[in-house]
């Protein structure tokens, strides 16, 4: 079973940048894609970047792309979330999970998640 920590967020203002991180334990994550969501205030939990277990293919949601680059070290058995250029709409709790497959972006497919780290961008 694998166990997916989540930390690096905080209060930054716009335009400013943020990298999370996605630390597995447990069991290596490095066979697997690994996805970023998000959870914005008083709304429902939406995919935002996923990379696959090579970290040769990514895929990112229309309103991140071009600012946020997810990358992964599998020796250090993490995933990041590099985010720029951030806006005030990109403040949510942002969680990472194993999906099943790389293509997989429907945050109903996932049975748990993990704390997530809040990530707040003031104007």
């Amino acid at each position: 079973q694998v166990h997916l920590v989540e930390s690096g967020g905080g209060l930054v203002q716009a335009g400013g940048s943020l990298r999370l991180s996605c630390a597995a334990s447990g069991r290596t994550v490095s066979g697997y894609a690994i996805a970023w969501f998000r959870q914005p205030p008083g709304k429902g939990r939406e995919f935002v970047a996923s990379i696959d277990w090579s970290g040769g293919r990514t895929s990112y949601a229309d309103s991140v792309k071009d600012r946020f680059l997810i990358s992964r070290e599998n020796g250090k058995n993490t995933v990041y979330l590099q985010m720029n250029s951030l806006k005030p709409e990109d403040t949510a709790v942002y969680y990472c999970n194993r999906p099943r497959t790389f293509t997989e972006t429907r945050a109903t497919s996932f049975d748990s998640w993990g704390q997530g780290t809040q990530v707040t961008v003031s104007s």
